[in-house]
């Protein structure tokens, strides 16, 4: 169950990447769109009302906020493709029809109870006995999905398509008819099911979306109410659920989903933390970033204690090893400042000693969400590549208490993490004793193959990209082993038939260029970076697997 559950997670993220490009088109084009801002950046003489030059960043500006205005089809098709075993292409297209299917139904099935756009305004509502507070909360119940009138799901609807469209995928791709009706077979098949499948899909979340959503938002008034405490766990809670590989389902419907709360920018009701900020990015009337916003937490962790961890690291190792110690670390610490990507560093110590990473670093993660919200700091990003917005609408930003909440993260993480790794003798890179050195010690791929110069044990050597790709199947077990294979923003995530032929960590880490394997019986993830992206597809092809 576990297992299905992290590949469910990995499979959000397919959708949530086009709001990472939606972030840099609204961050470039509200920029320079706004014409008080370029006045502001001293442009005004280059970019004028109707030229060329400020239509073509209207233009752009409109092409990131058509992500954030269809993220629900894309969760529909993004999660129904993710989730398909084979065949992914017919299986996304079950995830759009779905989502049209379970909308119509729901409009249908309204429409029967006269209930439209017209009879559940507020006005409309207050005027059939309503009163002012229960009709607005009725409305919310409601809105528009590609045209057409349904209940106001918002991503959750695109989840709901995009898995029953999976399963349904998934069980009856390969279906075999007789003869005469053979070009119905296979995925074809999948697909009128998916037409019998919706019918009661809609008419169930007719009925119950009405408790969900009011559910919902008393999840979201407990979140809020909360206050820093509630911050705190979820800081926590997304360190702490790391390691499983899970933790995106924390973040997840925080940052994309009425949970997160709702906001009206511009005359646009948008749910979720990360949505409203992309909102407010984008608007010529917003004058700040939302304060509490579930997200800038990460950037001490991610600029001051995770370099101040890696600093100890470093000096607490041997002199003579120092040198190599930096070759490993000093990666992995460029790669949270400048991509925002944390588990190569949060690696070294987890797999070392985990009491580093869960009595110091997930206690410390989830104060830094609280110290930010109490400061007011609010700017959109968490590494230097999503930060580049920041400087085009810098009154937005409230950030001058970084300049000392970094630097006071990064001494507390440097003496704290020094502190425990003399005290307790922990084995971190560079301390190991010359016979637990092969154990312990995590290797770069250049440290290895000039080691292996002088092994005894006869291993495979991973010399190019090719060779690694082969690897990768040899240490799943071969081809016949692999059941299933996706991947993550850096985690190869593979179901294998049996756990017992996979390789060794140190297989892995040594020869594979792996950071670490996290296992849950026969799911495995396989941490990478963010290149897992193209490993993962050189090795579907390899396979024959799409």
């Amino acid at each position: 169950m576990k297992g299905k559950i992290q590949v469910f997670a990995g499979s959000m993220m397919i959708p949530v990447i086009l709001l990472v490009v939606a972030g840099i088109l609204i961050g470039i084009g509200s920029a320079f769109a706004n014409l008080q801002n370029v006045n502001a950046l001293h442009l005004g003489w280059l970019i004028k009302e109707g030229n060329f030059l400020h239509d073509f960043f209207v233009v752009i500006n409109s092409l990131g906020f058509m992500v954030m205005r269809f993220l629900p089809v894309f969760f529909a098709v993004g999660i129904a493709f993710g989730l398909a075993k084979k065949e992914k292409g017919w299986s996304a297209l079950g995830g759009l029809v779905l989502f049209l299917g379970l909308n119509t139904i729901i409009n249908t099935m309204l429409s029967m109870n006269n209930l439209n756009a017209e009879t559940t305004t507020v006005e409309a509502l207050i005027a059939s006995g309503f009163s002012d507070l229960d009709a607005k909360n009725y409305n919310s119940l409601f809105g528009h999905n590609l045209g057409i009138f349904s209940y106001n799901m918002g991503i959750f609807s695109g989840l709901i398509a995009g898995v029953v469209a999976s399963i349904v995928h998934n069980r009856y791709c390969e279906k075999q008819l007789p003869n005469a009706l053979s070009f119905f077979s296979g995925p074809r098949y999948a697909q009128i099911l998916n037409f019998v499948a919706v019918i009661p899909v809609g008419i169930l979340l007719y009925y119950v979306w009405p408790f969900i959503g009011n559910g919902l938002a008393s999840l979201s008034n407990f979140i809020t109410a909360s206050g820093l405490v509630g911050t705190f766990v979820f800081g926590a809670m997304d360190r702490a659920l790391l390691p499983i590989g899970i933790h995106h389902l924390i973040a997840f419907p925080i940052e994309y989903t009425s949970v997160g709360g709702t906001m009206l920018v511009d005359g646009t009701l948008y749910e979720g933390v990360r949505n409203i900020m992309l909102a407010q990015m984008g608007s010529p009337e917003a004058s700040e970033y939302i304060v509490r916003n579930f997200t800038t937490g990460r950037v001490l962790f991610h600029f001051g204690g995770l370099p101040g961890a890696a600093l100890a690291i470093y000096f607490t190792a041997k002199k003579e090893n120092r040198k190599k110690v930096a070759s490993l670390l000093i990666p992995a610490i460029l790669t949270a400042v400048l991509i925002g990507v944390t588990e190569p560093i949060e690696y070294t110590f987890l797999f070392v000693q985990p009491l580093l990473y869960f009595l110091i670093h997930v206690p410390m993660s989830g104060l830094s969400y609280v110290f930010t919200e109490m400061l007011n700091v609010s700017i959109i990003g968490t590494a230097v590549r999503d930060m580049f917005p920041n400087l085009l609408q810098t009154g937005k930003v409230h950030a001058l208490s970084l300049l000392f909440l970094i630097p006071a993260y990064f001494a507390v993480y440097y003496y704290t993490f020094r502190w425990a790794i003399l005290k307790f003798n922990i084995k971190t890179p560079g301390r190991e004793d010359a016979a637990e050195e092969s154990q312990i010690k995590l290797y770069s791929k250049k440290d290895y193959l000039q080691q292996q110069e002088h092994a005894v044990a006869e291993e495979v050597v991973i010399v190019n990209e090719k060779d690694q790709i082969t690897g990768i199947i040899a240490a799943l077990g071969g081809k016949e082993n692999i059941k299933h294979i996706t991947n993550c923003a850096t985690r190869l995530r593979v179901d294998v038939n049996d756990k017992n032929l996979v390789d060794t960590d140190d297989v892995w880490v040594k020869t594979l260029d792996a950071k670490g394997v996290v296992r849950n019986g026969n799911a495995l993830q396989i941490i990478f970076g963010t290149h897992v992206i193209t490993l993962a597809t050189k090795v579907k092809d390899k396979l024959g697997m799409d």
